[in-house]
């Protein structure tokens, strides 16, 4: 789908005049800066008042002063936007229903991490068609987010490569960092500076020692180099963020829901002087790719957490208009994942509503 681009990322994408020595094999491309990106798409003043609420009220579920439930669920990635908003509209209906009992996020991510090669998310490559179109990836995701917002849902996504975050951070209300970049210095540093809860996944091996490391040193200071917002190169001063917690996923073939598990977790989260807050990804290893798991993975959760808990803060689920995946090509299935397996909507709606009954049933 070739949305439209903005003036400024139209003119800099149809001036692709690069000069590239002849033993590169790589080019360069201009791209607008996040200050012309934002001028281009900008955030009214009504809708940064919600996102400050937003990220104010994730912040005090994982504080434990609001004593709701916490989901983040969505697309394991967007590669239809007319898909994904199409199921936001569902999903700002069913939060709204739900709404005593949890605070729910909608999954936006544009960046994929990858293991080796493949498609690394709209942002970057939004025709999908391995060649890359930054300048209008970006575009794509920043109005699908500011269209997700208008829905009055708060949005959650991953932050990956952090110059690439920085046209988007303002529209974020939750942000995680995955397990591939729990360990990276750049990204504990990026999250240092941001000023919305951000949760760290435990490492690919299932392990929370460097969650809990990586949480360390996001909520301390930091001075970092990296770009402003007109694109410049700096150095940024980081305040720390009080607001880091814990994502069990899972991993290599190490599931960490139950309750022994979450108690080593958040034992090692106090005696590290860390929140024991804790968000359970139902998703990923923990559900060893097979998305149907998260409904059991779910429910089991919730009864801990009504069984006395109150650590469990939250819960990650990957959701979709159609249950499962495909492979990506020319006739899509509409409304179904092309990366990881999805429930579909009828499977996400009887969830959600049985856990906030459970919730007020306990």
């Amino acid at each position: 789908m070739n949305m439209q681009l903005t003036s400024a990322a139209q003119s800099l994408h149809d001036e692709r005049s690069t000069v590239v020595p002849e033993s590169a094999t790589g080019s360069v491309v201009k791209l607008p800066t996040p200050a012309q990106l934002r001028h281009e798409l900008p955030l009214s003043a009504d809708l940064a008042r919600q996102i400050v609420q937003q990220r104010d009220t994730v912040r005090q579920v994982l504080n434990g002063t609001d004593p709701r439930m916490l989901v983040v669920i969505g697309p394991c990635s967007v590669h239809d936007e007319v898909a994904a908003l199409e199921y936001g509209e569902r999903l700002a209906r069913l939060a709204e229903e739900i709404s005593d009992q949890c605070v729910v996020v909608m999954r936006a991510y544009v960046e994929k991490p990858r293991t080796t090669v493949g498609w690394k998310g709209l942002l970057y490559d939004p025709e999908r068609t391995g060649e890359g179109d930054l300048a209008q990836g970006l575009v794509r995701s920043r109005r699908l987010m500011l269209n997700l917002a208008k829905l009055g849902l708060p949005i959650a996504t991953e932050a990956l490569n952090p110059v690439a975050f920085s046209y988007l951070d303002d529209l974020v209300s939750w942000t995680a960092i995955g397990a591939r970049t729990t360990e990276s210095q750049v990204h504990r540093e990026m999250a240092s500076g941001l000023d919305m809860p951000v949760g760290f996944k435990n490492g690919t091996d299932g392990s929370v020692g460097m969650a809990i490391n990586a949480m360390q040193s996001a909520a301390h200071t930091h001075h970092r180099l990296g770009t402003d917002i007109e694109g410049s190169p700096a150095m940024i001063s980081t305040p720390g963020n009080p607001d880091v917690h814990l994502v069990l996923r899972g991993g290599r073939g190490v599931t960490n829901y139950d309750r022994q598990s979450i108690g080593e977790a958040t034992d090692a989260l106090r005696n590290a002087g860390m929140n024991p807050a804790v968000m359970v990804d139902c998703s990923h290893d923990n559900a060893c790719k097979q998305a149907e798991r998260q409904l059991d993975i779910a429910h089991h959760v919730m009864a801990q957490r009504c069984a006395g808990n109150r650590s469990i803060r939250a819960i990650m689920l990957e959701s979709f208009l159609e249950k499962g995946r495909q492979n990506d090509g020319e006739d899509l299935v509409y409304g179904q994942s092309i990366t990881d397996p999805c429930l579909g909507w009828k499977q996400t709606e009887v969830l959600l509503k049985s856990l906030a009954a459970t919730g007020r049933n306990p």
